[in-house]
């Protein structure tokens, strides 16, 4: 079947896309940094969206992580 007609295969291919336009900007930056408007434009766009998706664990960190309590010696 189709990854179109299956919502769970689409959400795969986006993300597949979403992260594989993050690493090529991260090893080419100005392959994509060219190309921001017009069709080339959406994988420019992914990778901004990958960039904007890894700082939200720092704005929301996570409750199992183990968090020093003030006056504790490390």
């Amino acid at each position: 079947m189709s990854a179109i007609f299956n919502f769970q295969s689409l959400l795969t291919v986006i993300l597949l896309l979403i992260c594989t336009c993050a690493y090529i900007r991260s090893l080419a930056p100005s392959l994509l940094d060219r190309n921001k408007t017009g069709l080339l434009g959406i994988f420019w766009k992914c990778a901004r969206i990958a960039l904007t998706a890894a700082a939200i664990p720092e704005f929301f960190p996570s409750p199992y992580s183990p968090q020093q309590k003030k006056g504790s010696l490390p």
